[in-house]
């Protein structure tokens, strides 16, 4: 095998494996996004259950009817808001959004 045809396969080998790391990134970039501006309401584990959750009876995260909702669902909702949730969509920007929505994805 030539110096040129390692290097080539080497570049490939490598592209995939970011390909395949990129949602783990996403998520975690999410994860820290979501604990500064989502975990006072939502709570750090998705549920809920903080003061606020309970004063605005915020839907558990980790519930099956979240985890029905497409991500295109749930990027609308972090973009634009619902009830007393205000938008982030200009602060977070779509690859924000998207980061944040793969964290809630990944809450159990």
């Amino acid at each position: 095998m030539s110096l040129r045809s390692k290097f080539v396969s080497s570049a490939a080998i490598l592209s995939l494996a970011c390909l395949a790391l990129a949602p783990a990134a996403a998520a975690q970039d999410g994860g820290a996004t979501y604990k500064a501006k989502c975990a006072m309401c939502h709570g750090v584990d998705g549920k809920g259950h903080t003061p606020m959750g309970k004063t605005f009876k915020i839907e558990d995260l980790t519930s099956p009817a979240v985890k029905k909702m497409s991500d295109a669902e749930l990027e609308a909702i972090v973009s634009k808001g619902k009830g007393h949730m205000p938008a982030y969509g200009s602060q977070l920007g779509p690859a924000g959004v998207k980061a944040v929505v793969a964290y809630i994805k990944s809450l159990k």
